[in-house]
């Protein structure tokens, strides 16, 4: 008998199948990030908060973390840390950003929810808390208009998706079921053939045919429909005022323990990375795409670019309703099962610096630490 929402807005998820772990060389987790000097200057007078040499921050190379992509470049997680300096890493896959944060490697991360979840219920609970919100929306399932002209000539077609299990995955293995199509969840067969790509391979996969579309966030959407490709749907239609959970802000429960003004701070950060962005979105959108350039050494295309930028929205609000829904959605695909996510949130210090602010608390969907 499948489970009711309101139940799963009590309970977590968990893959069946382990997902694989992507480690970068370079420090074994994550690829550590360029000197950015000008970014990383300390205020005379500044103080270390708590004693801390440093708060190490993970976070992905791409538009649906632009919130921390900003801070960085804007110099803001410096600016609240003091004279503690902001160290950076940066992730390509959740479960290395994970195992990093598990292993003291980082100390506060920007992740998807579907590796936050899986994080928190493999350790049981006991290694991370979600602590506040970054973006929302920014998924697209692009398609060959050649071949794809409507949703029912998907039926039958090959469709990417980031990864087995992964948000985008989900969503796409749900909107199936919603057709009224078959698809065994674990090997992508059935009425759609659901491939999973890595979304650095997926464009190059769509050039040579191997894919007639794909289910993928941005800035991989938009690199598709520059190589020819037409959106037939944004992810954010399918969801109430058109909002769901695309980013959130993790962090060690044993960090925010023992550290919780440095934890404060980053927020602090956070919020203000946001608030700088809403107000002024070309500029941000510049100073994102530097960031990535000083990351990656490539920066976006504007064709890229610009419309990516426009479908996602940066809040504070981690949405959590939206995270029980897709956990319903998970298990109604056959590929997660149930644990425990109880705990899962502490909002205390996200409405702390929010009220601080002026703004209204958010809330947890009764899935808080009690």
């Amino acid at each position: 008998m499948p489970a009711t929402r309101s139940t799963l807005l009590r309970r977590g998820i968990t893959a069946v199948a382990a997902l694989p772990l992507v480690a970068l060389a370079a420090c074994g987790y994550g690829s550590e990030a360029k000197d950015d000097s000008a970014a990383q200057k300390v205020a005379a007078g500044a103080t270390k908060i708590d004693g801390l040499d440093k708060v190490k921050i993970g976070y992905f190379g791409n538009l649906t973390h632009a919130t921390a992509l900003v801070a960085r470049q804007q110099g803001l997680f410096q600016k609240s840390l003091g004279a503690t300096k902001a160290d950076y890493q940066i992730f390509n896959a959740g479960p290395s950003e994970i195992e990093a944060l598990n292993s003291g490697s980082i100390d506060i991360g920007w992740i998807g929810p579907s590796p936050a979840i899986n994080g928190y219920t493999k350790s049981k609970g006991k290694n991370l808390r979600i602590i506040a919100g970054s973006a929302s929306g920014g998924v697209k399932l692009v398609v060959d208009p050649k071949k794809i002209t409507s949703v029912k000539d998907v039926k039958g077609k090959k469709i990417a998706t980031p990864q087995l299990g992964n948000t985008q995955d989900v969503a796409f293995l749900n909107w199936i079921a919603e057709q009224g199509w078959k698809v065994d969840a674990q090997s992508g067969k059935g009425d759609v053939s659901v491939v999973r790509t890595d979304n650095k391979v997926t464009p190059d996969a769509y050039k040579s045919g191997s894919v007639d579309g794909a289910w993928v966030p941005e800035p991989t959407a938009s690199k598709l429909v520059a190589e020819g490709a037409k959106v037939l749907l944004d992810e954010s239609d399918l969801w109430p005022d058109k909002k769901f959970v695309i980013t959130n802000v993790i962090v060690s429960q044993k960090f925010l323990k023992e550290h919780p003004k440095a934890v404060e701070a980053v927020l602090k950060a956070s919020i203000e990375s946001n608030k700088w962005i809403n107000a002024n979105p070309e500029q941000a959108k510049t100073a994102a795409n530097q960031q990535l350039e000083a990351d990656s050494g490539k920066a976006l295309p504007a064709k890229v670019l610009d419309p990516a930028w426009k479908s996602i929205q940066f809040i504070d609000d981690p949405l959590a309703s939206t995270l029980g829904t897709e956990a319903d959605h998970a298990v109604k695909a056959g590929l997660l099962k149930e644990p425990e996510l109880d705990g899962i949130y502490d909002l205390t210090l996200l409405n702390k610096v929010l009220k601080a602010e002026g703004k209204p608390a958010v809330a947890d969907a009764g899935l808080g630490v009690k």
